[in-house]
């Protein structure tokens, strides 16, 4: 019973297929293979429009690495206060790009339009003494799981152009996403105004294969070459690649966060008849957050076997449990935290 995280499963078979057969014979390096060279393609394809993809291992670096290539030195990233590259990349987008990231809080791990015009008011533009407000940066799905539609990226996008700045989106769970709101994913990405997405697999199924990708050619900047400095330009990109690749064949992307969306709802479902717990975010993608007062249970749902991940407290300092489901989340796991949870409450 192990909820702790997505990045918990192993890999999909299908991605491991799609890595034996890119091991055949030999390929030319460092992203000019010929899988590579049909990302670009099958992206664009996905995206209804010409895209530019780079693939990485990791999601810290799909992010900073792409908030490095939009953001200047002197510029200021908006994030949500418990977006991921806040909390959880140990300042690798401040070390890349040399920017200053902006916490900008709220209860649902959203941003709007109204909490970003409030954050900008503490920046004078063209003064030499403040950071410059240049690109704003949110989660989809968020840290809290929840998702946003397609009318509110549509607002932030209208927010950011009035002020002039460019919109990034951490879709370390886009899949999830795309999954539950049943947009295409051009309507949630560029249609709705972002500039640059970084794709999600590993959390998704993949073993380590994360993609920047660009909507607008002229958003790039010097990408290739900080990716290259960061040491994520892999001399055997085909191995990343066919992980993309394979994603992307036969819709598997979306059938994989679709089951892990669908666990998480049936999570959700059994929760609502245990009365000493309460589900204390919207379950919109794949996690669940419930509010668990008693440390004893605690005790005993670990004891049982279920492993899950200690949250921030409440406002009324209730601790918060999160619970994860994945691709290899099956309906049996998921009862059986459930008849766990009913005996240790």
């Amino acid at each position: 019973m192990n909820f702790a995280s997505d990045n918990t499963a192993g890999a999909a078979p299908e991605i491991i297929d799609a890595i034996v057969r890119a091991n055949t014979g030999a390929d030319t390096s460092y992203g000019a293979d010929r899988i590579s060279a049909r990302l670009n393609q099958k992206f664009s394809a996905l995206f209804e429009k010409e895209v530019t993809v780079f693939p990485v291992a990791t999601g810290t670096a799909a992010n900073a690495l792409a908030l490095a290539s939009i953001t200047p030195q002197h510029g200021a990233i908006f994030c949500h206060q418990g977006a991921h590259i806040n909390v959880d990349e140990c300042g690798a987008p401040e070390f890349y790009a040399g920017t200053k990231l902006v916490a900008v809080a709220s209860a649902d791990g959203k941003l709007t339009p109204g909490a970003i015009r409030a954050a900008l008011r503490h920046f004078q533009r063209n003064v030499v003494h403040h950071v410059q407000p240049w690109t704003i940066s949110l989660s989809q799905a968020t840290e809290l799981g929840t998702v946003y539609s397609r009318s509110e990226l549509g607002h932030l996008s209208d927010c950011a152009r009035a002020e002039h700045l460019l919109i990034h989106m951490d879709g370390a769970r886009f899949a999830n996403a795309v999954a539950s709101t049943k947009c295409t994913p051009a309507e949630l990405t560029w249609k709705a105004g972002i500039d640059v997405l970084s794709f999600g697999a590993t959390k998704n199924g993949a073993l380590a294969a994360e993609a920047a990708i660009f909507f607008d050619r002229k958003h790039e900047g010097y990408f290739p070459y900080l990716r290259k400095r960061g040491g994520h330009l892999f001399s055997k990109m085909r191995f990343v690649s066919a992980q993309l690749e394979a994603m992307l064949d036969n819709d598997l992307w979306l059938r994989l966060a679709s089951h892990a969306n669908a666990m998480a709802s049936r999570l959700e479902e059994g929760l609502r008849n245990v009365a000493a717990v309460k589900v204390d975010q919207p379950v919109e993608a794949n996690e669940v957050f419930i509010a668990l007062p008693s440390h004893q249970a605690r005790r005993a749902l670990e004891a049982k076997g279920a492993i899950f991940l200690l949250w921030s407290p409440t406002e009324d300092e209730v601790p918060l449990i999160r619970l994860v489901c994945s691709f290899a989340t099956t309906p049996q796991e998921v009862d059986a935290f459930l008849a766990a949870l009913r005996q240790s409450v």
